[in-house]
């Protein structure tokens, strides 16, 4: 049976490691932070080639974090994609700032960068761009915007751990955000993130913010959070974290195989997949997607869809003031993406099955209301 992320499989092939640190990480009374947080902040630093990582409680911790690191508030303007989880927008209303939101590039659905040039404002801070599906965004040209408007660039490289163009996700601007939900390429066994960063007073900073503002025991120099990562999923992602680039070649090796196998009628994000894109979610187009889902799944094939309303047309966000037409590519894209399986333990059969299927059906009219 295929499946659309396969966590089991995983954890047959490396539980008794995980189980042995878990236990470990239980028999030392140390259950917040401690030794195997600090071991895995060590190495996730030394993966993305950053001086420091500080591991938070989740992806969305981080991004709140690095926000605030960065002395963004009330006032100030951040400017990001609709195209995203909400995590992304809602971080810039936790910090007090103002989200600004532009459309995507058709060809990558990732932030557009000449769009993000138009939006700078007076108020603009930061631009907080997400590297969607796992592939990274424009960074030469924002990296330009961002130098020549004097901005800070804070990525949310949530769904992008290890892309790489040169330099790895989360190191091209001031600090880079990472989740470890248990469904992203690195995933703990319950809520985590990181940032990462070189700066050594942005790094002090957010090891404050996420222990309650505190520097030393019961001596808070600032409003802090309870953001901190639990020493279990320290455990947890130090065993996962060696085995993270054989577990993304896995997930390129499908995506491939995808991109020659489908059909070219078939609309998706441009292809071949090398070492920019970590394909966290593989993607295909549809106008009649909710109808081509329902033959899928009908025929054993699940999927899934990232994201099926953008987050300007949310109704939790509607206080942003964006009506829909405002990002018509976002919106486009929205209403006819689809997701098929892809983890690293798909066998070529199952691979070969999802190309079949999907060639099938789409090679068929089907109706919107089918």
């Amino acid at each position: 049976m295929i499946q659309f992320l396969d966590l089991r499989t995983q954890y047959q092939q490396i539980g008794p490691a995980m189980e042995e640190a878990v236990l470990a990480a239980m028999r030392s009374g140390t259950y917040v932070l401690g030794a195997p947080v600090e071991r895995f902040e060590e190495g996730f630093a030394r993966y993305c080639g950053a001086k420091h990582a500080i591991a938070v409680s989740s992806g969305t911790s981080a991004l709140h974090m690095a926000l605030l690191a960065a002395g963004i508030g009330p006032g100030d303007e951040v400017i990001t994609t609709p195209t995203t989880f909400v995590a992304t927008v809602a971080a810039i209303l936790y910090a007090g700032a103002t989200p600004v939101l532009v459309d995507i590039d058709p060809a990558t659905w990732n932030i557009d960068p000449r769009q993000v040039a138009a939006a700078i404002t007076p108020r603009t801070r930061a631009i907080m761009p997400v590297h969607l599906h796992g592939r990274l965004a424009d960074m030469s040209a924002l990296c330009d915007i961002a130098e020549a408007h004097g901005l800070i660039l804070i990525e949310d490289a949530a769904q992008a751990h290890g892309a790489r163009r040169g330099k790895i996700a989360g190191t091209f601007g001031a600090m880079g955000c990472f989740s470890f939900y248990p469904g992203k390429n690195l995933g703990a066994c319950g809520e985590g993130g990181a940032v990462i960063t070189d700066d050594d007073a942005l790094a002090a900073r957010l090891r404050c913010l996420r222990d309650w503002g505190q520097e030393g025991r019961y001596n808070h120099v600032m409003l802090g959070y309870n953001y901190r990562m639990d020493a279990v999923q320290g455990a947890v992602l130090g065993v996962k974290l060696p085995h993270l680039d054989r577990w993304t070649e896995a997930r390129r090796a499908v995506a491939n195989a995808y991109e020659a196998g489908l059909s070219p009628d078939i609309a998706r994000a441009a292809g071949p997949f090398g070492a920019d894109h970590v394909c966290h979610v593989y993607a295909i187009r549809s106008p009649v997607r909710d109808a081509l889902r329902a033959k899928l799944e009908g025929a054993g094939v699940p999927t899934n869809i990232h994201y099926p309303r953008p987050v300007h047309l949310q109704p939790g966000y509607a206080s942003l003031g964006y009506q829909r037409g405002a990002f018509p590519i976002a919106e486009a894209y929205a209403d006819t993406t689809l997701s098929l399986p892809i983890h690293p333990h798909m066998s070529p059969e199952q691979v070969a099955t999802v190309i079949d299927t999907v060639n099938l059906f789409a090679a068929v009219p089907i109706a919107a209301t089918a």
